[in-house]
């Protein structure tokens, strides 16, 4: 069932761009009774004591002081009937127990440049699930509502893997996005889904704040075609404080990432007074140039003052113009500034020629100068994943 949103989550999502009509359409009803008893889906069968559709993980080890989660840095260690940091997990007998496969709160259709990703078959529709629950706990959350919430205090479907890929080609998408929450936190359920996703020819999209370790990765980006991680400051200490997380863990995972050859591309949010020194900026496009990223398209994004920052203004866009320079100095090719409407620094330009590339207004392209993955005017090579357009 579709559900209204209230005055305040209608001005919010108006000021971020993200308004229904821009966010793509709300997708209610999402299964029928017919497809809910197909036999292609295979709903794992109910857990005595657990909340509705749990299902056992493959990553936690049983320790003197507790079960020890190993799916991301928190390392929660909880005993019987304790829930993970995440909300999304929980023990039951001394097994780890996801309560969030199948139960997504949020569930829409599209544009792919929504999430954001500008050098992946751009102007195509993506199928977005995400369950309640966050690896972190960031104070400047645009989406609290349900990062910060468990999977049992939000409105759900009943939505199995099967089902999110069939209703993935119904709604005519060509990928699905694990997104708007964060998928590291409902992993079991992200990783099923872009399994079957991947077995039927749909791209999978990967949109999270990274904060996961090693071997879950690995294992999960084997499905993964395009990944977009939120590099959300350069400082152990802010990752801490704003956050609740740490830094590490993010750069390992955008090396991880490069390293599969999965297509990347990095979002900073610039929080004034928190994230938004130049000295900052410097310093992580300086990683990001260091490690090879050259080529990864960097989304600098505006802050609205939401959540528990509401005493913080509006990113000044001239902040926003200024770390931009910075990164296109330090030799990123494709650096973006995003929820400002009507700049033009959404559009892709061919680093060597200058010329436009793809115009784009709010989610929209308004045209598409790429042909055979290069800069029509000059021929230079333009990165990014580009196949499934039209003479592209």
């Amino acid at each position: 069932m579709k559900r209204k949103l209230s005055k305040r989550e209608f001005l919010r999502y108006s000021a971020m761009g993200i308004a229904a009509t821009a966010l793509g359409s709300r997708v209610s009803n999402v299964f029928s009774k017919d497809n809910m008893n197909s036999p292609s889906n295979s709903t794992p069968p109910p857990v005595a004591g657990l909340w509705k559709w749990s299902k056992e993980s493959p990553y936690y080890i049983v320790t003197a002081k507790g079960v020890r989660c190993q799916i991301c840095p928190n390392k929660c260690v909880l005993r019987e009937g304790q829930e993970s940091l995440c909300r999304n997990h929980i023990v039951k007998d001394d097994k780890l127990y996801t309560i969030a496969y199948g139960n997504p709160c949020t569930v829409h259709v599209d544009p792919i440049e929504k999430k954001p990703l500008f050098h992946f078959l751009p102007a195509t529709r993506s199928y977005s699930i995400a369950t309640a629950g966050c690896t972190l706990a960031c104070l400047n959350c645009q989406n609290w509502e349900i990062s910060q919430e468990s999977p049992k205090n939000t409105r759900n479907e009943d939505l199995f893997p099967a089902n999110v890929v069939e209703e993935c080609v119904k709604n005519s998408c060509q990928s699905i996005a694990y997104t708007y929450s964060e998928p590291i936190a409902f992993y079991e359920y992200t990783y099923d889904t872009a399994k079957l996703a991947r077995a039927r020819g749909i791209k999978n999209l990967l949109i999270s704040n990274g904060y996961i370790n090693e071997k879950p990765l690995r294992d999960l980006i084997k499905y993964i075609d395009a990944a977009n991680i939120t590099l959300k400051s350069f400082s152990e200490e802010i990752y801490e404080k704003l956050n609740g997380g740490a830094l590490q863990p993010i750069l390992n995972t955008l090396k991880t990432i490069k390293e599969e050859g999965v297509w990347l591309e990095v979002t900073n949010l610039i929080v004034p007074g928190w994230t938004d020194k130049p000295e900052m900026t410097k310093q992580m496009v300086d990683w990001l140039v260091s490690n090879g990223f050259t080529d990864c398209p960097l989304h600098f994004l505006r802050f609205f003052p939401l959540y528990k920052l509401t005493n913080l203004p509006y990113t000044p866009q001239s902040v926003l113009e200024h770390a931009r320079e910075i990164a296109l100095k330090a030799g990123m090719k494709y650096v973006y500034i995003g929820n400002v409407p009507g700049t033009t620094y959404e559009n892709t330009t061919c680093p060597k020629c200058k010329k436009l590339l793809i115009e784009r207004k709010g989610f929209s392209v308004l045209q598409n100068n790429i042909l055979h993955s290069a800069c029509k005017y000059c021929g230079t090579k333009i990165a990014g994943n580009w196949s499934l357009v039209s003479g592209h």
